[in-house]
């Protein structure tokens, strides 16, 4: 059986730290990912080329960016994918300016956008989706269910 995929991609290796948090749920939940670095600004042709490749091995793409922010949303207008944008908080504005880079899009192309360095809401979500697909990830979306209500966390 074909197992869930996800693409993983930031626009800075600066922003990796920020969301391992989100990685570590996505292995807790035995999703397959493959984490990469691209910037929409510094390096769009490789971008193009990694969205439009996309449906070929993955179920959806998370997309995390710091600053101007257009990363998730320059692989949204390539691709089909769902993307679930993370704004990275940035010196100077803190992350508002990611965050509204990533919301504001214009009707056609989406992305789900989480809080503002809120990579564990973007893993939670993605296995939501996935789970659709793949029935054996409601356990484990279940198990993170019943953390919060007894423990306050994940």
């Amino acid at each position: 059986m074909k197992k869930p995929k996800i693409l993983v991609i930031v626009g800075s290796n600066s922003d990796l730290p920020k969301i391992e948090a989100g990685l570590a749920l996505l292995d807790r939940f035995k999703v397959f990912k493959d984490v990469m670095v691209a910037s929409a600004h510094r390096n769009p042709e490789k971008v193009m080329e990694i969205a439009r490749k996309a449906e070929k091995n993955y179920d959806l793409i998370i997309a995390g960016a710091g600053m101007a922010a257009h990363l998730p949303g320059v692989i949204a207008s390539y691709t089909i994918l769902p993307v679930i944008g993370i704004p990275i908080s940035s010196q100077g504005l803190g992350g508002a300016d990611s965050l509204y880079s990533i919301v504001q899009m214009p009707p056609g192309i989406p992305v789900a956008t989480v809080a503002v360095d809120g990579s564990k809401n973007a893993a939670i979500l993605a296995t939501q989706i996935l789970a659709l697909k793949y029935p054996k990830l409601k356990k484990e979306l279940l198990k993170i269910k019943k953390d919060l209500k007894t423990k306050g966390k994940i």
